[in-house]
């Protein structure tokens, strides 16, 4: 793994050693909403994962496109269909799923244990686990030229993404935080922020070879539109505090455009 990642500037296989990264990374967490390990991947296996998955992506990737609002659902018990917070949107990328990416490099970086140890102890959970389900448990996304993830809250608290490549230009992670809490959905600060009544917007200009930890269940984001020739390609990776996480069919069909996975 030595040459796959930077771990002598993040030394998370040795656990008696990253003591100063993870208080770091737990105070960034409670300040920023995110933590960043910029240079995580080094340069040259971070262009053997684009070029293998690359390919992939432009050819064999299910293209999902979808209206949305920030809540990925129908309607919000309470709330007018016109609300501001139900604001309607439009997400297009290009996935390639789990299954597609085995014996690679990425899936050697999701499946380490170290990796998983150490996210964990920033978190403050016991343990970690990737997910059973071999679709879902780690995907890459690609936004081409004219593409965006547009603005939505996370199911999930916290995401863990690996940026492969940036756009030319665009494809930037904007946020806004402080906007709902679990108790507290606060609609109409939401639909506020939405129609532009409220400006507080952050950028996190993320640099390829990245790892991005980042709370987004109750903070609003999006990826802005990509621009220029390039694509940007990032990889999710999904983790769990309870082993054997599957999607359900529907689940799939609806992400992933099959149920079920590939035989290799």
């Amino acid at each position: 793994m030595n040459e796959i990642l930077d771990l002598e500037r993040y030394p998370i296989d040795r656990p008696e050693a990253t003591a100063a990264l993870v208080q770091q990374c737990r105070d960034e967490l409670e300040r920023e909403g995110m933590f960043n390990l910029v240079g995580f991947v080094k340069p040259q296996a971070l262009s053997a994962m684009v070029e293998h998955v690359q390919p992939l992506a432009s050819h064999d990737a299910f293209t999902h496109q979808r209206r949305h609002n920030v809540y990925f659902l129908r309607s919000v018990a309470g709330l007018p269909e016109d609300h501001p917070a139900l604001t309607r949107f439009e997400t297009i990328n290009h996935t390639v799923c789990g299954d597609q990416l085995r014996d690679n490099l990425i899936t050697r970086i999701y499946e380490w244990e170290p990796l998983h140890r150490f996210i964990a102890s920033v978190l403050n959970i016991e343990h970690l686990y990737p997910m059973e389900d071999p679709l879902a448990r780690l995907n890459v996304m690609e936004y081409r030229p004219g593409e965006a993830l547009n603005w939505h809250f996370d199911r999930s608290r916290y995401t863990t993404t690996l940026l492969l490549q940036s756009a030319e230009s665009g494809g930037e992670f904007e946020y806004r935080t402080g906007l709902r809490a679990d108790n507290d959905p606060n609609y109409d600060g939401v639909g506020r922020f939405l129609t532009g009544e409220d400006s507080d917007c952050h950028i996190n200009t993320l640099e390829a070879g990245t790892l991005n930890i980042f709370a987004g269940k109750n903070t609003l984001h999006r990826v802005s539109t990509v621009r220029g020739n390039r694509s940007r390609l990032v990889a999710v990776f999904s983790y769990y505090d309870r082993p054997n996480v599957l999607f359900s069919e529907e689940e799939r069909v609806g992400f992933y455009g099959r149920a079920t996975a590939r035989v290799s």
